[in-house]
């Protein structure tokens, strides 16, 4: 017997545009924590700078 392929069709009534934002919203949510260990991983990884006192070099 021959496989049958699905074929599935989505109706989206939004622009592509507000169908992106959508997309990149979860995207970044879901991501929110590989990012945040990402970046406390490199910051751990820089050397440890001198303490600044916040004025303006002369």
């Amino acid at each position: 017997m021959k496989k049958r392929k699905l074929n599935y069709r989505f109706h989206n009534p939004n622009t592509a545009e507000v169908t992106a934002d959508y997309l990149l919203k979860i995207l970044i949510e879901a991501n929110a924590s590989k990012v945040e260990q990402a970046i406390q991983e490199a910051a751990n990884e820089l050397p440890n700078e001198p303490k600044h006192d916040g004025g303006c070099p002369a």
